[in-house]
C-alpha cells in the first residue's frame, strides 16, 4: 500500500471516531436516561479496552497501524522469579528479592496505579485475554496509565514481597493457573 493510501485510510479512521464520539455526547445530552446508563457502564463497571478494540476492529479496521511503522527493541525481557508463595486474600504473595526489578507477565493495557487496602502501592494491568493482573507492593513503577505493555517488559521494583491478583468481569481467579 502507498504511503498516501495508509494516511487516507488513518485520516477516514480518525474522521468515523470522531463522528461516533460526537453522536454519542448528541445522545447523551439528549436523553437522560441513556446518559445514566452510560455513566453507570463507564464510571462503575470497568472498561474492558479488549472488546473495545474487538468491536473497533470489526466495524472499522486494524486498530493496531503504527505498530507496522514502529520498530523497537525489548532491552528488559525478564521472567517472573521468586523464593516461595502463599496465599494472601484474593491471591498469591510472593516472596522476592530487596529491589527485585518486575518483569509484566502478560501483555495489555494499564487501568489503575494506585494505592489499593492490603496491597499498598498497585498496579492493574487489562491483559489481552481479558484479566485484570494486579501486581501490589511495586515501587519506582516504570508504566504510566493507559499504556500498553509487553510480556517481559519492565513494571517497576518490589522489596521482598509481591502480591498477585487475578480477576475477570470482578470475579476472583485461581492465581496457579495464570502463574508462570
Amino acid at each position: 500500500m502507498k504511503k498516501n493510501n495508509v494516511g487516507t485510510i488513518f485520516f477516514i479512521k480518525l474522521l468515523i471516531s470522531i463522528v461516533i464520539t460526537l453522536i454519542i455526547l448528541i445522545i447523551i445530552k439528549a436523553s437522560s436516561d441513556f446518559k445514566n446508563t452510560f455513566y453507570k457502564h463507564i464510571y462503575s463497571n470497568n472498561i474492558s479496552f479488549i472488546k473495545l478494540k474487538e468491536v473497533y476492529n470489526k466495524y472499522i479496521g486494524d486498530f493496531d497501524i503504527f505498530d507496522k511503522v514502529v520498530k523497537t527493541e525489548t532491552v528488559f525481557n525478564e521472567e517472573l522469579i521468586y523464593d516461595s508463595s502463599e496465599v494472601y486474600l484474593d491471591g498469591v504473595k510472593l516472596s522476592v528479592s530487596s529491589n527485585y526489578l518486575v518483569p509484566i507477565n502478560e501483555s495489555g493495557i494499564v487501568v489503575f496505579i494506585g494505592e489499593k487496602e492490603n496491597y499498598g502501592n498497585t498496579v492493574i494491568i487489562q491483559r489481552i485475554d481479558g484479566i485484570d493482573e494486579w501486581y501490589g507492593n511495586v515501587e519506582n513503577v516504570n508504566v504510566k496509565l493507559y499504556d500498553y505493555v509487553s510480556e517481559g517488559e519492565l513494571l517497576g521494583e518490589a522489596n521482598d514481597n509481591l502480591y498477585l491478583v487475578y480477576k475477570k468481569d470482578g470475579n476472583v481467579l485461581n492465581y496457579e493457573e495464570y502463574l508462570k
